[in-house]
């Protein structure tokens, strides 16, 4: 048995709730061997065939949905009355996947010419090794994994050690679906020399990474001896600017669930609030107003809506990021709320903050907090909104509230950002590419496109014999 002993530590109360084993040097070497065999099995089922076995493990997905939304709270600290909810989510954009699957793997036929077939197919790529992370964990994995199995590729995945029976849990259920053994495998790891020995594996065709910058250039250099698509999503400093012709008790409700929600801790959450500055006052007194409304607590109470971070490392780079915007002038203007006040004490729960005065010489609006803040930041037109909107080293997605949605599209056109929204935020559409530019990340999942990092193009090019 490996030596390496993995924790995962309850954010709500920072006690130890699970342990698992990472692998030896004879396991990785058996898990690739393995995923290759059962690879070479698998490609050769007919696309109806994988389609079945994903309908029925949705399925199975959904019907568990409570037993499965209870660990997450359990593990990453999301307040039960949501957890559910990404299951049902994450079971809805595996069921759009599957319905485009036959269109999107699909041959492409050449241009007809007397006497001659030609045609481009799409064949799995072979191998896949998909890390993901903590955050959203059943949604993250969906993206990557489905049309994995849809396209004919095995699959190798990590979990995030704070989310591990995750893939426990989705081993079993694909294989109840019938899907054939070691199509699916998974290992724990917390150690990164031993990550970068399965990432360097030759018989691993394609790398998934979903989680921090930092995590996605270390897979990536691992990555570099030799010739493998690495596809990364990565973080987000995602901005979201509000017109002078909104409502602004709407626009503040939608803004504050866009900045809050899961405690602040997604990718595409918003991070960052540039306001017309003649309606600033009033959009910060809505705010004031729709943050009363919170309750910060114990995620096991239904009526709980922001639970603990997930652990007191972040809890700290949160703190961190407020106290250097107050040192350099900022106002916390965070309205009385009891639950705020006073949290329980033992796990990592911190307040959803509103500043203001903020500007981009404080942390809090350049680097990526992953926690429950809403700077806001006073502009003066559209102009010097979309110039401090793409004054970022990520580009994930952006957000425009406006009556004038015309105007709002229009702006979008200039945003440096992977997705853009117009009067919504936070809401990857499975029928919509999913990418980050810049710093955000490289490759696509969701929609159509979201199939293609799993084939390769094979060109067919047939003449008839002369008779």
């Amino acid at each position: 048995m490996s030596t390496e002993v993995i924790t995962t530590i309850s954010p709500s109360t920072n006690k130890p709730i699970l342990t698992r084993h990472g692998l030896t040097d004879s396991e990785v070497a058996l898990l690739t061997a393995l995923s290759t065999q059962a690879f070479n099995g698998f490609r050769l089922k007919p696309l109806e065939d994988r389609q079945v076995i994903v309908k029925r493990a949705l399925k199975l997905i959904s019907d568990r949905q409570d037993v499965l939304a209870r660990e997450l709270t359990e593990q990453m600290g999301r307040p039960i009355a949501y957890t559910a909810k990404e299951i049902t989510t994450a079971v809805a954009r595996g069921e759009y996947l599957l319905r485009i699957s036959s269109d999107a793997l699909k041959d492409t036929q050449g241009e007809p010419e007397k006497g001659f077939k030609r045609y481009i197919r799409k064949v799995p790529v072979g191998p896949v090794l998909i890390l993901f992370a903590w955050n959203y964990p059943y949604l993250i994995l969906v993206n990557s994994l489905i049309p994995a199995l849809l396209a004919g590729n095995s699959v190798i995945i990590k979990p995030s050690p704070q989310t591990p029976t995750i893939v426990e849990h989705v081993q079993e259920i694909f294989a109840e679906a019938g899907l054939p053994d070691k199509v699916i495998q998974y290992f724990h790891c917390g150690s990164l020399t031993r990550l970068e020995s399965v990432v360097r594996s030759p018989q691993i065709n394609l790398i998934c990474f979903t989680g921090s910058v930092a995590g996605g250039l270390q897979v990536q250099r691992a990555a570099s001896d030799r010739v493998v698509p690495v596809a990364l999503e990565l973080g987000g400093k995602d901005p979201a600017y509000v017109r002078d012709d909104v409502d602004v008790k709407w626009a503040a409700e939608e803004i504050v669930d866009g900045a809050v929600f899961n405690s602040g801790q997604s990718c595409c959450s918003i991070e960052r609030v540039y306001v017309a500055d003649n309606i600033h006052d009033a959009f910060v007194s809505a705010v004031q107003d729709v943050l009363k409304g919170y309750k910060l607590g114990d995620p096991f109470d239904q009526s709980t809506n922001v639970g603990p971070v997930v652990s007191k490392k972040s809890a700290e780079t949160i703190k961190a990021h407020i106290k250097d915007a107050i040192d350099k002038g900022a106002k916390d203007l965070t309205p009385e709320n009891e639950s705020f006040a006073s949290p329980p004490a033992c796990g990592n729960y911190i307040r959803p903050t509103l500043l203001i005065n903020v500007t981009h010489d404080m942390d809090v609006m350049t680097d990526e907090t992953f926690g429950p803040i809403i700077p806001v930041m006073r502009v003066g037109n559209d102009e010097e909104a979309l110039h401090l909107m793409n004054a970022s080293e990520f580009g994930l997605t952006a957000s425009i509230w406006t009556k004038d949605t015309a105007r709002g599209e229009e702006l979008a056109e200039h945003m440096e950002a992977g997705t853009v929204f117009v009067n919504r935020c936070d809401f990857p559409s499975p029928d919509l590419a999913w990418t980050g530019w810049k710093n955000s990340g490289k490759g696509v999942t969701l929609s159509k496109f979201g199939f293609e990092q799993f084939v390769k193009l094979k060109s067919f090019h047939v003449k008839q014999y002369p008779s």
